[in-house]
């Protein structure tokens, strides 16, 4: 799985340790055929950058996905290797995981929304 590491000349903060990188390529692999921006003839391993991108991006930044969107995209051309997603469909996956990890974060720490 790709990790996210953001050069020096970035403004980026320092990526945050995603609480279980695992446990979400798990739920991502099983289930990226299902989600609505699933394309015929593409495999988890086109998908499985922008799930990174997401997943991690949230962790690196939270907040809005809005205000993230820009950095997650340069993360995503760091990243994204020979992923046939357009930048469409990689902006799908990346804010799915995005709010998925989101959701995760709040479940374990009601606090954390606040």
């Amino acid at each position: 799985m790709p990790h996210l590491v953001a050069d020096e000349d970035d403004d980026l903060p320092t990526p945050c340790i995603v609480a279980d990188p695992q446990r979400q390529d798990d739920y991502w692999r099983a289930t990226y055929r299902r989600e609505r921006y699933f394309r015929a003839g593409c495999e988890y391993e086109d998908y499985a950058p922008a799930y990174c991108v997401g997943y991690v991006g949230y962790a690196q930044y939270g907040g809005e996905y809005e205000q993230a969107e820009r950095s997650l995209f340069a993360n995503w051309e760091r990243i994204k290797g020979a992923s046939r997603l357009t930048p469409q469909e990689a902006r799908a996956a990346f804010r799915a995981a995005w709010e998925r990890e989101a959701r995760d974060s709040r479940a374990a720490d009601p606090a954390h929304g606040r």
